[in-house]
């Protein structure tokens, strides 16, 4: 039985700009994240303390069920994970991925390019301050390497 501290990767998602982020099945990170990901915006996501952006299927699911259109990269996470309880997911957290080593660093704050995935554009929803446990969170890369959609997830 899982004490929530092992998951797996159900989604990867990269972009050259903006979201939604498109699937891919393996990706090659470094320091500043994911290969041939982009933002748009430089200043706000990015970054090596921004290298990826992770969120949980387990939250994407209930988001359908309230009738929003989100689905793994609508809100511009990079890696989706299953099965990982997301509460023990926090600031200062180190999991590996795969390969690869992260720490959390911050959780997101959500901004109106995301409004598409929310059936009122309420893109909040997603907002720690608003609504705590359904953010996303930007990790920092300790340890680059492949990674791969079913790969491990695990905390610690």
């Amino acid at each position: 039985m899982s004490d929530g501290r092992v998951g797996r990767i159900v989604g990867l998602q990269r972009s050259g700009g903006g979201v939604p982020k498109l699937p891919i099945e393996r990706a090659v990170v470094g320091y500043g994240g994911i290969e041939g990901d982009w933002q748009r915006n430089r200043k706000h996501h990015g970054g090596p303390d921004r290298a990826l952006c992770l969120y949980s299927m387990e939250l994407i699911e209930p988001l359908v069920l309230e009738g929003h259109p989100i689905f793994p990269g609508a809100i511009g996470e990079n890696v989706t994970i299953s099965c990982l309880d997301w509460r023990l997911v926090q600031p200062g957290v180190r999991l590996r991925l795969g390969d690869v080593e992260v720490e959390a660093t911050a959780f997101t704050v959500p901004c109106k390019t995301i409004a598409g995935a929310f059936a009122d554009g309420r893109f909040v929803r997603v907002s720690e301050q608003l609504f705590p446990g359904w953010s996303r969170l930007y990790v920092r890369v300790l340890h680059p390497g492949e990674i791969a959609v079913h790969d491990a997830v695990t905390i610690g």
